[in-house]
């Protein structure tokens, strides 16, 4: 659907990745490939490679010939990173819970505001809490006047992975944290981009809820306002304001990931064109925006685990929901 702003190298290693991903991802232990950068004793060496995630890094006397990741694909170096299991960040209560038990050290985005700012606790009536992204309006309208007016996060948090009717109640802030209905319903869900869980790619879990005008609000907690939507590359530093770890910082280590990602209930959603950062999140923090460090919009945090975290490309949200982010 897009250009994935990719030269030289790195688009000669996605041709590869495209050819060789289905391959590799049959290999067991795999959960994900990207484009990225080779990494020697825990150091960036900066030289371009396709990437391996695997939950576990396993001697190779442990696995078969044809399990073995070759050290070389069509003249590329390969590298295998252990990420441990990947999840849609917790949004069961029993999740969750465990996943509050980490001494993040900092305090949560929890408490009730008027209007909602980015980075602020929100859920579906019937999940624990995510991350409200931002404001955002209908595509169409520009240059106009909008309709409506909405918050953005993912499908999983305001659309309950699927499982919601189309005007069902959005709380601020989520149950997990005091939201009740209907006192706290600050708008209903609008429009979702299914998730699919037969094995063909996903690109966003994400999903929009219309509320008032004076409820929502376009500004991030901690970021400010959205100047753009822009493109990373491998190495970039970002940020998000999300409802656990609050302001966090993070680097790029890879694009163009496709990961399969564990949304409970034994379901598995293969996502691709997928962002990866290193570890910034911590459940709960589902639906915060991605931004570069000049405030320009670059994804939705939606998946993580114990080393990494995942973000869909903003783009890619904004065309499949028919939206505009600024």
């Amino acid at each position: 659907m897009f250009e994935q702003d990719l030269k030289g190298q790195y688009l000669e290693i996605s041709k590869i990745q495209d050819d060789e991903q289905e391959k590799i991802l049959n290999k067991a232990n795999v959960v994900g490939v990207a484009v990225s950068h080779k990494i020697r004793k825990e150091q960036d060496t900066g030289d371009p490679c396709l990437t391996v995630f695997v939950e576990q890094k396993l001697d190779s006397a442990l696995l078969g010939s044809d399990q073995a990741i070759p050290k070389t694909i069509k003249k590329f170096k390969t590298d295998v990173v252990e990420t441990g299991p990947i999840f849609a960040e917790p949004h069961h209560a029993e999740d969750f819970a465990e996943d509050q038990e980490t001494d993040v050290g900092i305090q949560t985005l929890k408490k009730r505001v008027r209007p909602v700012e980015g980075g602020y606790s929100v859920g579906h009536v019937r999940i624990t809490a995510g991350t409200m992204a931002t404001a955002v309006y209908d595509r169409s309208p520009f240059p106009g006047i909008p309709r409506r007016y909405y918050m953005l996060s993912n499908n999983h948090v305001l659309a309950n992975s699927n499982n919601a009717r189309i005007g069902d109640p959005i709380l601020q802030p989520g149950p997990y944290d005091g939201g009740t209905y209907p006192r706290d319903m600050v708008a209903r869900l609008y429009r979702f981009v299914p998730i699919r869980f037969d094995g063909s790619c996903n690109y966003v879990d994400a999903a929009i809820a219309v509320g008032e005008f004076h409820d929502l609000d376009r500004e991030i907690y901690w970021i400010g306002y959205v100047k753009g939507i822009s493109t990373v590359k491998v190495g970039s530093i970002v940020q998000k304001t999300g409802r656990t770890t609050s302001y966090t910082t993070g680097r790029v280590t890879a694009v163009n990931a496709t990961v399969n990602v564990n949304f409970g209930g034994g379901k598995v959603a293969k996502m691709c064109r997928q962002i990866i950062t290193s570890n910034m999140s911590a459940g709960g923090d589902s639906g915060s925006l991605l931004c570069d460090m000049n405030e320009n919009a670059v994804g939705l945090l939606f998946a993580g685990s114990s080393s990494i975290t995942i973000h869909n490309d903003i783009r890619y949200v904004q065309s499949l929901l028919g939206i505009r982010v600024v």
